[in-house]
């Protein structure tokens, strides 16, 4: 078990065929840490909204977190645009997980870092909202053909590797996007007196230097499996979890192998916390 002082995840998707829950929940059995921020996009409200899916893992997935504040860890949700539902909420508690819509986290070595989704300021989801949702829906058909990409590569014996990243990266405009809004984001932390920035929001894991602010983006669940971490000295580190399952031996993780075909229900598992029933109540 790694042990960190802090660690944040985002982009989830829970409720969406695209959440890669089994490498999630790998990782969370693997890695502890004092706090957890989940950065947004937790549970996929969009696509609830649209049909009901919600496999036994996902369910799992939650059980996991409430099982880390039940251990004595601090758990903090800051609702991104999927789950933008959950902001009514903000102030409030559930499970004893907190939501926030954002905080300031100190790190050991004492810099601040503004801790936020990023959806606020994109312009896309600000001023063209319909244009999200139509891409949303051509995102959701490209990791479709992910999956079964990936399936292929795990029974011929391969590691995971993110074809909708890959494209994604080899898109001009995309790039130039993801660029725009690291700068962005690095621009209003330094409005707020801080040292950095950690977000989410592009499915894009990334640490480093923006005119003097550090910009961190923990990545997602969905494509590239990554973590931001914090160690106890107050160095951050992404952590990608398919690297780790086929690391050293002296790591004792047992490869996970994604679900082809998950199984569907109708009706929420009954196992579903508190912190769940009330953002989907709102999905419907």
């Amino acid at each position: 078990m790694m042990q960190y002082r802090t660690i944040w995840i985002s982009d989830l998707h829970l409720g969406t065929s695209g959440c890669q829950a089994n490498y999630l929940l790998d990782f969370l059995k693997h890695n502890d840490a004092k706090t957890f921020y989940l950065v947004g996009d937790i549970i996929d409200g969009w696509r609830l909204k649209k049909s009901w899916y919600w496999p036994q893992t996902h369910n799992d997935v939650i059980q996991k977190l409430l099982r880390k504040v039940r251990k004595g860890a601090d758990v903090i949700y800051i609702p991104g645009n999927h789950d933008e539902m959950a902001r009514q909420f903000i102030g409030m508690t559930f499970g004893e997980i907190e939501i926030k819509h954002e905080v300031i986290h100190v790190t050991a070595d004492n810099r601040r870092l503004w801790v936020t989704h990023g959806d606020l300021f994109d312009s896309v989801m600000q001023y063209a909202r319909w244009l999200a949702y139509l891409g949303d829906t051509a995102y959701t058909m490209i990791l479709v053909i992910n999956r079964w990409f990936n399936d292929i590569r795990i029974r011929l014996g391969f590691q995971y590797w993110s074809l909708s990243q890959y494209l994604k990266h080899r898109v001009k405009n995309a790039v130039s996007f993801i660029a725009d809004f690291e700068a962005i984001m690095a621009r209003e932390a330094r409005k707020r007196d801080c040292d950095g920035v950690v977000c989410g929001h592009i499915h894009k894991a990334e640490i480093r230097d923006i005119n003097g602010l550090l910009y961190c983006n923990d990545g997602d669940w969905v494509e590239s499996l990554t973590a931001l971490v914090e160690t106890f000295e107050g160095e951050l580190k992404i952590v990608h979890w398919p690297h780790i399952i086929d690391g050293p031996e002296s790591m004792e993780v047992t490869p996970i192998y994604i679900e082809t075909e998950p199984t569907k229900t109708t009706q929420p598992l009954s196992e579903i916390s508190s912190i769940v029933s009330p953002i989907l109540e709102f999905s419907e």
